[in-house]
């Protein structure tokens, strides 16, 4: 083999290498950052990972607001099949009330608990999630009419 195509083969060698190893850290990057959304109904079958980050949503449970110390807040989550119990520390966004649509981030710690770090509510008094909506209908129960 001649030195000229010996210089191309390593060069050629070495592009592929490196597009493999960019596209290895690319995904490990995605699969570490994405955020999958989950209904109580899922969540209750034990569909959603243990300890990785998700999202779920639904309707908060009229009367199951907790309130407790330093901003420590739980409260139930239904899709009017199932419920969980969502865990949160903060300030609860203005919006946010029993019997309106959320979306929560955070982990699933245990097979119907969920510890947030993030909650958020729905914009105007008709809006409900696309896919808390989705869940709902799924459920059996038809969207409210307004």
């Amino acid at each position: 083999m001649n030195p000229k195509r010996k210089q191309r083969l390593i060069i050629v060698l070495g592009i592929l290498v490196a597009v493999g190893l960019a596209t290895g850290l690319m995904t490990f990057a995605l699969r570490e950052n994405i955020n999958l959304f989950f209904t109580p109904s899922e969540i209750a079958e034990g569909k959603a990972p243990l300890q990785r980050r998700i999202r779920v949503g639904g309707l908060v449970v009229p009367g199951s607001v907790k309130r407790g110390e330093d901003l420590q807040v739980s409260f139930d989550l239904t899709d009017n099949a199932q419920q969980i119990t969502v865990r949160y520390a903060g300030i609860l966004p203005d919006l946010f009330r029993e019997g309106q649509g959320i979306i929560a981030h955070g982990k699933l710690i245990s097979g119907t608990l969920v510890e947030a770090d993030e909650v958020l509510a729905k914009h105007d008094e008709n809006y409900v999630p696309p896919e808390v909506q989705e869940a709902i209908e799924k459920a059996g129960h038809p969207k409210k009419e307004s």
